[in-house]
């Protein structure tokens, strides 16, 4: 089947008040890293540039994963899923670490009986450092 004759889906931003969930995961390992939301201008600016950018919910605007930090996500794929409402972002993680916290992963809590705790994980840089806060 030629690429012109193999079905084609776009994302649902309308059926998701204009942001759709994107799950960052390693290329090469698999490893999630992180979930966060793109609207349009999200996908769009990833697309273009080949590094991933999300919509910020708590800033309300458009964020460039690791321009602030270095730790920017290197494009490798895109997914959809089939009902255009989620988002697969395979990537590079440059720097190592994903998660504003310093570590590698955002998913770096497991739930242990009563509570969600912390699981491993070495801070691979120091957010008061990178952020200056």
């Amino acid at each position: 089947m030629s690429d012109e004759q193999k079905e084609t889906i776009a994302p649902d931003f309308k059926k998701t008040g204009g942001l759709i969930p994107a799950i960052a995961q390693d290329a090469s390992t698999g490893e999630i890293l992180m979930m966060a939301y793109m609207n349009e201008a999200a996908l769009q600016k990833t697309i273009e540039t080949g590094e991933v950018h999300y919509w910020s919910r708590s800033r309300q605007e458009l964020w460039h994963k690791g321009g602030t930090s270095g730790h920017v996500q290197k494009l490798r794929d895109i997914r959809l899923d089939c009902d255009g409402d989620a988002i697969l972002v395979k990537i590079e993680q440059v720097g190592g670490a994903a998660c504003h916290t310093g570590l590698r992963s955002c998913f770096h809590y497991s739930w242990q009986g009563a509570a969600f705790r912390l699981e491993g994980g070495e801070r691979v840089f120091d957010p008061a450092e990178v952020y200056k806060k």
